[in-house]
């Protein structure tokens, strides 16, 4: 028995679309295909999401057909029938003698293929900054008098400009990062463990909200004191305790597409008791970020939103020493545009940021809030919508 085609998260049409985007920028730089291995890439142009960069993989478009062919590892090519839109025949296996050999791997596959596609000696792109230098090498030694044109970043430019198909997943992913923080209000207790706090919080992550169920879990970072200074630590075997603080990143995934959140908790403090600087690091954040969100519109740049917040903080007696966000879509991160002082790329209508304001003052102290947002006809959207508040739990 073969494996069936699976549900699809977007139509055939929202792919071609996309395909039809990368295929513009290839003509423009006089490149007949492109051979693209980094795993958002895939993802955006197929819908493939299961976890298989491990070992080489390639997704090559050709200006010559109108779906890419996928070059994996054959125990993965059901997968990729399964998930992606692509035809049967466009997904191709490649045999177990090329994993953990030292002389040839999958990639020698896919430069046969490049042979037996006739592009050997033409404008061929390759995402140069995904690859290991070895593999960088392979292509080179292999494919003489190919025209080499580094790619990388070129899908991820592409998909910074969301469709609307991708905005509503993104909300449905914002909703389930919501649910989880809403779920952290009520397990970040003292006397927890920060691991079964950890284990309610992701099950909230992986059932889902609103119906839609969770496809994956991302990064999720527990900072509690005395780790509140730093931003990516995982939960501890430590037991939450009365009076300690709790800084919370989290987020909430549909079908690779990621909506991030922080917030941060003030563990068994009343409102009279919380500490003034953690108070009025609080007040000064929520300042900025309102201030950044409120520079959002189409036109203004990365740098505007960013000199919104810093100065905002600044008058409260603050600084941040570190961006205050970045493009997030596939995956969490995209690697292109980020808000900071100085980086001028100008905002487009359903451009997606994670407005980050994270902010490590000292070795053991930092506070966290953040929202993921889209930038509209004439401003913003936050696509996060759990409150906005220093949460005090007790």
């Amino acid at each position: 028995m073969m494996i069936s085609k699976g549900p699809q998260a977007f139509p055939r049409s929202e792919y071609l679309r996309r395909l039809a985007a990368v295929k513009s920028e290839m003509s423009r730089r006089g490149i007949d295909a492109v051979v693209l291995s980094n795993s958002r890439s895939i993802t955006y142009l197929t819908g493939y999401t299961a976890r298989s960069a491990y070992v080489p993989q390639a997704l090559v478009v050709s200006n010559q057909k109108e779906e890419p062919t996928f070059i994996l590892r054959r125990m993965d090519a059901p997968a990729a029938i399964h998930q992606s839109f692509l035809a049967r025949e466009n997904v191709v296996g490649y045999p177990e003698n090329l994993v953990g050999n030292g002389d040839v791997d999958g990639f020698d596959m896919v430069i046969d293929f490049l042979h037996e596609l006739g592009v050997t000696n033409r404008g061929l792109g390759l995402e140069l900054g995904d690859l290991s230098a070895r593999a960088a090498e392979k292509f080179k030694v292999r494919l003489p008098k190919a025209i080499l044109v580094d790619c990388t970043k070129t899908v991820a430019w592409i998909r910074t400009v969301k469709s609307d198909l991708e905005i509503s997943v993104m909300r449905e992913a914002a909703a389930i990062a919501d649910a989880a923080i809403m779920r952290a209000t009520e397990v970040i207790r003292p006397g927890v463990r920060e691991a079964d706090a950890m284990a309610e919080i992701a099950a909230t992550l992986a059932r889902g909200a609103n119906g839609n169920p969770g496809t994956d879990f991302a990064n999720m970072f527990f900072c509690s004191s005395p780790r509140t200074g730093t931003c990516h630590i995982r939960w501890s075997e430590d037991v939450i305790r009365h009076g300690s603080q709790v800084n919370l990143e989290l987020g909430g995934v549909r079908h690779g597409y990621v909506a991030a959140i922080m917030r941060t908790f003030s563990v068994g403090a009343p409102s009279d008791r919380l500490p003034d600087r953690l108070r009025r690091l609080h007040e000064a954040e929520l300042s900025g970020l309102e201030a950044a969100l409120n520079i959002v519109r189409p036109g203004a740049t990365c740098s505007d939103v960013a000199n919104a917040f810093y100065r905002t903080i600044e008058k409260h007696g603050f600084r941040k020493q570190s961006r205050c966000g970045y493009a997030i879509g596939i995956d969490w991160l995209e690697s292109t545009a980020s808000l900071m002082d100085g980086d001028m790329t100008e905002l487009k209508p359903n451009m997606t940021f994670h407005l980050m304001l994270g902010n490590w003052i000292d070795e053991d102290f930092g506070y966290v809030i953040s929202e993921t947002f889209r930038v509209t006809e004439s401003g913003s959207e936050a696509l996060t919508r759990a409150p906005r508040e220093l949460f005090e739990v007790s």
